[in-house]
């Protein structure tokens, strides 16, 4: 195996692992804003419809990382500069 090879295997193990990361921890983001958000639901229900935008708005913020995440691993695996 080549020097080169193994720089681009590697690279693609860890744009692999970057993003398994990510989308566990949007997962965990995800789950724990629905959970505190239909807790306060539950608490108000004439408040329902305020706390069901901000819960949609978080959750769109917690999806953007690992967007980020998979274009950094994108990055890792097309623009490596140890590839020659």
């Amino acid at each position: 195996m080549t020097e080169n090879a193994i720089i681009v295997s590697v690279s693609v193990i860890s744009a692999a692992i970057i993003c398994v990361g990510a989308v566990r921890g949007a997962t965990n983001g995800d789950s724990a804003v629905a959970t505190k958000a239909l807790d306060c639901m539950a608490r108000q229900p004439e408040q329902a419809s305020n706390y069901q935008v901000n819960m949609l708005i978080a959750i769109g913020l917690v999806e953007s990382i690992p967007i980020i995440a998979a274009v950094i691993a994108i990055v890792l695996v097309f623009a490596n500069p140890f590839v020659k």
